[in-house]
């Protein structure tokens, strides 16, 4: 069996998946477990089981006696309530749940900047101002911090990205003075960590699940970051296209890129910073507008090198948040060849353009200079569209390493341990 240097947890929307790696990065072991089989998937304790099955199904596939680190992602913006001993005080509350309470809403809406991911109905801070009043509350946690303070025996850290819907401002490493006009009670809110910074060894838990007690626990990251690195992008200028329901281009900047009107904000990877935005066109405009059954065989009559000239902008319906800002524009997706196929390939140059339009507005906000481009989801296997969006963002493509989170958190506890210098990789 192989052995293992480094640990990553992803907990996501319906399970958890755990990853090993080597020394030199290499997977050596992946187990996962399903939410519904232990409850309800949106319960702090379906996550706790779900978390020791896959855990323990990590141990049974590799040697886990050398692990020095271990880290957690979790869903953006999820987060609960516990009391000292980091037990659950009522129900959690997920990244998508709207707060229902309006005057909280407007609290933390007045009183944010208004670059602020805080801000919104489904604000993290807005749902903590809801759950730090509950009888016996601690502290107000997000998802992934509770189940690294399982491993770690220590509730009460978090990390830069996971806090940063939370109001936490990355930039000046500290919870800003804004949040307590909010209505934020700032002793129930956790320590931040950089991701990757050590929180502490592991504790019996970890022990327990297969964990060596010299192991340390790090601060974690959110599910997105975590599948960022994942791809192996880890240079200033390298992007990631997400082609799934909606199409999200994300790029690595030397210093944080903000544009609340196109919902851009960046998380703090190490030194530098993950900023991107998500349009509302995607695959599921491919969806609505083809039969599944019929994608291989337009996909198989691409020309990618004899462009169609047609310039759509595929949406589902009026309405865009970047990389143009602007609730009512119009879909564009005429006019329409009689071609079945040249149709297609409209619609995935449309695509494509809109994938280049992203990352130039990047450019244009700051960013640095695209020089690469990783692509996960279901249209990163379409080896004519990758042509055709090489062709029109001018932009290497490179393969994507993974598109697992839990390989990307792992990653990052594996870049926390110190290399032949003694530093930190």
């Amino acid at each position: 069996m192989s052995r293992a240097r480094a640990v990553g947890v992803d907990i996501g929307t319906s399970g958890v998946r755990a990853s090993a790696l080597a020394g030199d990065g290499a997977v050596v072991g992946r187990a996962s477990a399903a939410m519904a089989t232990f409850g309800d998937p949106r319960a702090p304790e379906a996550w706790r089981s779900a978390f020791e099955a896959a855990l323990g199904g990590l141990a049974r596939a590799c040697d886990l006696s050398s692990v020095a680190a271990v880290a957690v992602d979790g869903t953006s913006g999820t987060v609960l309530a516990v009391d000292a001993d980091g037990t659950p005080i009522g129900p959690a509350s997920m990244y998508d749940e709207p707060c229902p309470d309006a005057a909280i809403v407007a609290a933390v809406d007045a009183a944010a900047p208004q670059a602020s991911a805080a801000r919104g109905r489904t604000s993290g801070l807005a749902r903590v101002l809801l759950m730090q009043g509950r009888p016996g509350v601690r502290q107000v946690l997000h998802q992934a911090d509770w189940i690294a303070g399982l491993l770690s025996g220590r509730f009460g850290v978090s990390d830069a990205n996971n806090a940063l819907k939370t109001g936490y401002d990355p930039v000046a490493e500290r919870w800003p003075d804004w949040i307590v006009r909010a209505g934020a009670d700032c002793a129930k809110l956790p320590v931040v960590k950089r991701p990757g910074e050590p929180i502490g060894a592991v504790g019996p838990h970890g022990v327990a699940l297969g964990l060596p007690p010299s192991a340390i626990v790090c601060a974690g990251t959110t599910d997105g970051c975590a599948s960022f690195l994942a791809t192996g992008a880890a240079e200033t200028g390298d992007g990631v296209t997400a082609l799934g329901s909606t199409l999200v281009v994300k790029l690595l900047c030397d210093h944080p890129i903000s544009a609340p009107q196109y919902g851009i904000y960046s998380h703090r990877i190490g030194d530098r910073w993950l900023a991107g935005g998500a349009s509302n066109a995607g695959g599921r405009v491919i969806a609505h507008l083809f039969p599944k059954e019929r994608l291989d065989v337009l996909t198989a009559a691409l020309k990618p090198d004899e462009p169609t000239g047609l310039h759509y902008y595929p949406l589902l319906a009026p309405g865009e948040r970047f990389p143009i800002a602007d609730p009512a524009l119009p879909p564009r997706l005429g006019p329409r060849p009689a071609d079945e196929a040249r149709f297609f390939q409209a619609v995935l140059e449309g695509l494509a353009e809109v994938e280049a339009l992203g990352y130039s507005r990047l450019a244009e906000l700051g960013a640095p200079p695209l020089l690469s481009i990783r692509t996960v989801g279901g249209g990163a296997s379409n080896a004519g569209w990758t042509r055709i969006r090489q062709r029109i963002t001018g932009a290497r493509m490179l393969p994507a390493l993974s598109e697992d989170a839990c390989d990307g958190v792992a990653r990052l506890a594996l870049k926390s341990l110190p290399g032949p210098s003694g530093r930190r990789n």
